[in-house]
Parts: C-alpha cells; sequence; structure tokens
C-alpha cells in the first residue's frame, strides 16, 4: 500500500515546488500555497501525466494553465497578505485563483469563456473556498463595483494596459500583468501606485495568451475537463 506521504500527488507537489525554489522563489507562504493546491485538478485528463510538471498546458478555448514558475513569480511579486482584495482578469482554469484565495482576503476573477468559468467555479466549491467571486465577462473593462482593489493580477498579454484597470488599483496598490503582442516579445511588469503615479518594474519575459476584449460569440461546451 501506498502511504500518502509517497503519494503521486504528494511526490509531484513536493518535486515542484523543489524546483521553484531552485529557480528563485523565495516566499516561503508562496510555496506552501503551491506545494497544498492540487494542480491535477485544474488539468484537463488528457494531460494529466504532466500536471506536476513545470510547464504550461492547454484547456480548451484556446487558452493555458499557466507554466508554475509563472505562477508563483506573479504571485511572489503581488506580495499579498491576509487583508487583501484582489481582482484577476482570466480565471482560466482557477488554478491562479486558487493559489491568491488562499494567500488574501477576498479574490474578484472575471473570465470571458463561460465554459472554462463554469468548471472553475466546481473546482472552487470542490477546495472550499468561499473567498472567491466569479463574474462572466470582459476582462478589459475591469469590475468597478467593489473598487479599488489593493492588487490586480492579468493572465493574458495586452499591447498596453488597459485605461479601465489602472483606474481599479488603491493607493499604494501593486498591479502584476504581462505587456507585449501576440507575435513578440512580452514583458512580466510590476506598477506600483504611489502618490497617485506609477512605478513600474520590469520582471522578465514570458508567453501569454492574449487579452481580448469582447466576449465570445460562441462558447460550446468543454467535455474533457474533470470535475
Amino acid at each position: 500500500m501506498i502511504s500518502l506521504s509517497e503519494s503521486p500527488v504528494r511526490t509531484g507537489a513536493a518535486r515542484l515546488v523543489a524546483e521553484l525554489r531552485r529557480a528563485g522563489i523565495s516566499d516561503e507562504r508562496v510555496l506552501s500555497v503551491i506545494e497544498r493546491t492540487p494542480r491535477d485538478i485544474f488539468v484537463p485528463a488528457t494531460f494529466g501525466e504532466h500536471c506536476w510538471d513545470n510547464v504550461a498546458l492547454p484547456i480548451g478555448h484556446a487558452q493555458t494553465i499557466s507554466q508554475p514558475i509563472v505562477v508563483a513569480e506573479m504571485t511572489q511579486a503581488l506580495e499579498l497578505n491576509e487583508r487583501h482584495k484582489v481582482l484577476e482578469i482570466g480565471t482560466g482554469s482557477g488554478y491562479q485563483t486558487a493559489i491568491l484565495a488562499r494567500l488574501c482576503r477576498r479574490v474578484f476573477t472575471i473570465e470571458r469563456h463561460q465554459p472554462l468559468l463554469r468548471q472553475a467555479e466546481k473546482r472552487f466549491a470542490y477546495l472550499r473556498l468561499g473567498n472567491i467571486t466569479s463574474r462572466f465577462g470582459d476582462g478589459t473593462k475591469g469590475w468597478p463595483e467593489p473598487a479599488p482593489f489593493d492588487r490586480i493580477i492579468v493572465t493574458a498579454a495586452a499591447a498596453a494596459m488597459p485605461e479601465a484597470l489602472l483606474k481599479l488599483l488603491a493607493p499604494d496598490g501593486i498591479l502584476v500583468a504581462p505587456v507585449g503582442g501576440e507575435r513578440r516579445d512580452q514583458t512580466l511588469v510590476r506598477l506600483r501606485r504611489q502618490q497617485g503615479e506609477f512605478v513600474t518594474e520590469q520582471l522578465g519575459t514570458v508567453r501569454f495568451v492574449p487579452l481580448v476584449p469582447g466576449l465570445p460569440r460562441h462558447n460550446p461546451i468543454q467535455r474533457d475537463l474533470p470535475l
């Protein structure tokens, strides 16, 4: 019989965290949450054998679940604490959302692909993450009603950051997002709002799906996702 400590999930999670630590992720809270969050339930069964690999994977609708090192880097860059209210643009599989929810007070997350959002909501319920509020909609418009947000994270790349999102950031807030076109290098940037000004810091080169305005004309049901 395989013990819990020797289970594939526990072994895969420990291996992934060790790799992230070697890659320079130093925030122990972030590493602990990644180790405790079951990435396997966010990955389509087709790619289940790679769920703990440090790679991005397709989740349908031309979207991906981000590479764990990128999730860790973006989460660490947010400098989260348990009092923060966070806006996430691009729920996707819900994996990044689940990581955020275990590090802050509340997460508001927006997804433009309704089938992906419904699957993500099932996963949040399964994990008993009660501090997540989700919305089907256009992420480029943000979510003005609960604003301002202490932190904003964007999981798709725009050529320039939408003004609507910048307006939602609280004083002394942080926004982390990839910036750049779909067919050229994108840069992960961190913006700090200080005394009404935005101070920008470049964190490295990344590759994300594009941040697209509006809603898809057709949202077919995705049938091979877990849960």
